[in-house]
């Protein structure tokens, strides 16, 4: 397919970010946030424009402590905000007390492979799937949204190489039925650009029409590549984190995020400014800081450079974090 400048131009900038810091940011970091400063955040976020936050998970307190205050962050936002915001969810249950608490976007998370799934959540795929349609159920209850979610999407940490007819059978799963959006997951972030445009397009014209969601990690360094990709191939949504912030504590190899701050500035979406490009630089610095987390985000980099005359470039007055030390 061909594209003009102006087609590309606003097929990326009609791109939703999804900002997922909170949740899968969060899950490798050995501090807690409080839910005071997650509500902070997520109002931050949305104040700058961010039109969709990932706020937190139900995974169990005594395995992902970081994401054991989720559902007092879900109480204290209005019902205003929480249409901007997903919660991540891996049973039934999870969506029925997470939507007790005013929660209504979902994100039901199994992995392709069974060594991944059972690593991650204590069940095999097939399991996940046959619980699937509950979920749904408990979902339009309540009038909410539930995306199915594929971890390990291309690789697996413990299997290898994930054949894409495995995704293929998931996405055409009839108890799949209901669900919003696909989430195709490259959590090790192994794959390259070819990879995930291929499997997206075929996702797209193999299995039932929903919204295309990717979501990738840049531990080899392709984090934005494939992300672009994604979108050239139909996705409707990316992931990202503030910083590169992330990874996944049940998968070997796996390291942080894309980069929100690298997101946004490939793809320049209508919402975006310069000065809420600066804001968002300098919470992310703060944020990182306040978490002894290095920041591996390029944009970020770029604009405490001295390059001046580049409008993204942060004046040189720009806050800067009390503390820029990181934890390798």
């Amino acid at each position: 397919m061909n594209h003009t400048h102006s087609d590309l131009a606003a097929t990326l900038g009609n791109t939703i970010l999804r900002d997922v810091t909170l949740r899968d940011g969060l899950q490798l970091t050995g501090k807690l946030l409080s839910t005071e400063r997650k509500v902070e955040t997520v109002r931050e976020l949305l104040r700058l424009g961010v039109p969709a936050i990932e706020l937190g998970s139900m995974a169990r307190a005594d395995l992902v402590p970081t994401m054991a205050n989720t559902l007092e962050v879900v109480q204290a936002l209005t019902p205003e905000e929480l249409e901007k915001c997903w919660i991540w969810v891996a049973t039934p249950g999870h969506v029925a007390k997470a939507s007790a608490a005013g929660a209504r976007n979902f994100q039901y998370c199994l992995s392709a492979s069974d060594s991944h799934n059972k690593a991650n959540i204590g069940r095999t795929t097939e399991e996940s799937l046959a619980a699937l349609p509950q979920a749904i159920e408990y979902t339009k209850a309540v009038d909410g949204q539930i995306q199915l979610c594929i971890a390990t999407s291309f690789t697996c940490p413990f299997e290898g190489y994930v054949p894409e007819e495995r995704i293929l059978s998931i996405a055409n799963d009839p108890r799949a039925e209901g669900t919003t959006d696909i989430v195709l997951c490259d959590t090790l972030g192994q794959a390259i650009p070819a990879q995930v445009s291929g499997l997206i397009a075929r996702v797209q014209n193999e299995s039932p029409a929903r919204r295309i969601v990717y979501h990738g990690h840049d531990t080899w360094g392709l984090g934005v590549a494939n992300t672009l990709a994604a979108i050239q191939a139909g996705a409707v949504m990316v992931d990202g984190a503030l910083g590169g912030l992330g990874g996944c504590p049940f998968a070997p190899g796996a390291s942080g995020n894309t980069s929100s701050e690298d997101i946004l500035f490939a793809t320049r979406p209508e919402w975006l400014t310069t000065e809420g490009f600066a804001d968002l630089v300098v919470l992310s610095e703060k944020l990182l800081a306040e978490l002894g987390e290095p920041n591996r985000s390029k944009a970020a980099q770029g604009a405490r450079s001295r390059a001046e005359a580049f409008e993204w470039v942060l004046p040189a007055d720009a806050a800067t974090p009390d503390c820029t030390t990181g934890r390798n």
